[in-house]
């Protein structure tokens, strides 16, 4: 089929179900991560992908699509890494960023592969070198770069939020307020000057020389 072998099928089936899953977590999320079910669907079957297409070999021995797999292991090591806070304050956002470059690496075969092989027996692109394919991956990683913004400027927007409820939750001073009652006895009466409320009286002691 389409000049594929058993393990190229079951390299492509798997690559369709990453990428699926990489456009649900894009559009669902606006993120691809490991703390959920896609995301993890989308992880590991990138992995996949990438070892099922370490022994294809039929363009001329090990070439551009096994670099590309390599390198694409080695972004989802530094998405895991970040994913468990190992680059500091910036975790967050190299995270985001490296699973989107994985999204964005799979396009590149997939627009090759596509373009080269359909229609059968008249492929759009007869050239896997040829100048469209590189205008097309020009255009992917354009849109990679815009999508790649507008998530940083998310990530950078929550931060923002968070920091502003962190902010308005501190603990007040309490102003005590004594008062003494007929039998000398002195009560304390606790304020809070950001709640605008007070606790119930509490006696604290009876003053020297009164019973």
């Amino acid at each position: 089929m389409l000049g594929l072998t058993t393990l190229g099928i079951v390299h492509t089936v798997i690559s369709l179900v990453a990428v699926g899953a990489g456009i649900v977590a894009l559009v669902r999320d606006k993120e691809i991560t490991s703390r959920n079910g896609v995301g993890k669907l989308y992880i590991w079957t990138t992995v996949l992908t990438c070892l099922t297409g370490f022994p294809i070999m039929q363009h001329g021995g090990f070439g551009k699509p096994h670099a590309l797999g390599i390198i694409t292991l080695v972004v989802l090591v530094v998405a895991a890494l970040a994913g468990k806070s190992k680059f500091g304050r910036t975790s967050r956002y190299i995270e985001t960023i490296s699973y989107s470059a994985t999204f964005f690496f799979h396009w590149i075969p997939t627009v090759v592969e596509t373009t080269t092989r359909l229609p059968v027996g008249a492929p759009l692109i007869a050239n896997r070198d040829g100048p469209e394919l590189q205008a097309a991956t020009g255009v992917l990683f354009l849109l990679f770069l815009i999508g790649a913004t507008l998530q940083v400027r998310r990530l950078r927007a929550a931060s923002r939020d968070e920091s502003s409820r962190t902010a308005g939750i501190s603990i007040a001073p309490t102003i005590p307020t004594n008062h003494r009652d007929g039998k000398g006895r002195r009560w304390q009466l606790q304020c809070s000057r950001s709640s605008f409320s007070c606790s119930p009286p509490r006696c604290s002691s009876a003053l020297p020389g009164h019973k």
